[in-house]
């Protein structure tokens, strides 16, 4: 295990991913944050405000395998958007039923998790924005390029992957799907994400209610 972390927490990360971005995106008066919850909130929080961005959630869902829930088939990200593992899914013979129903119960848990964090306010929209996709971090990576693909399916200006901290192969792979990725730290062995935080504590649901509602009025201000 890494003899110490990188980070004392998300919020630190947070600051430290938004000075490696430095100025580049902070020249685009709309920039849109969109931050993974619920740990990539609190970065995404950071990163709003030191650019004056927008900030607003981009929910991603695993489609698992039933009965082995851990493996993905797939993934479901705000908006509709699907991917599968064709592959996958031949090799294990599911039917597109079990695909559907799957599919179906993450949309759903989508759907409620969007509500629980805007109430009834609609998305930020993306069309013709520069987007930047945050986390907390990313191990294989699959989340973030599940979104980065339900991003780029709504046609914005760019797309940006930031993350305070990955794996090298998860960085490296992100590049087939965005325009620009900004890896604060590529530890070599990687281990987990939450090994390179000293507190990593869950980040809960009113916490995230919480950041948006006081990145909404610090850009209102």
């Amino acid at each position: 295990m890494p003899t110490s972390p990188l980070y004392r927490d998300r919020a630190q990360a947070g600051e430290a991913l938004a000075e490696k971005l430095g100025q580049e995106a902070s020249i685009d008066p709309h920039t849109l944050v969109l931050a993974l919850p619920r740990g990539g909130v609190p970065i995404g929080f950071k990163i709003a405000q030191a650019l004056h961005a927008e900030l607003d959630v981009f929910l991603v869902r695993k489609l698992g395998v039933p009965g082995h829930e851990e493996l993905a088939m797939g993934a479901i990200a705000s908006g509709g958007f699907r991917v599968l593992n064709d592959a996958l899914i031949a090799e294990l013979g599911i039917s597109s039923q079990v695909v559907a129903a799957v599919t179906a119960r993450e949309q759903e848990a989508i759907e409620q998790r969007e509500h629980l964090y805007r109430k009834n306010q609609p998305a930020i929209p993306i069309h013709r924005r520069a987007v930047i996709l945050v986390d907390d971090g990313a191990a294989t990576g699959a989340s973030m390029r599940a979104a980065a693909q339900a991003v780029r399916a709504q046609e914005p200006r760019s797309i940006t992957v930031a993350l305070p901290v990955a794996s090298r192969q998860a960085c490296y792979e992100f590049w087939r799907y965005v325009d620009e990725v900004t890896c604060a730290a590529t530890p070599d062995p990687f281990y987990a994400v939450g090994a390179w935080y000293d507190n990593f504590a869950q980040v809960t649901d009113a916490e995230v209610q919480d950041l948006l509602h006081r990145a909404s009025h610090a850009r209102v201000a």
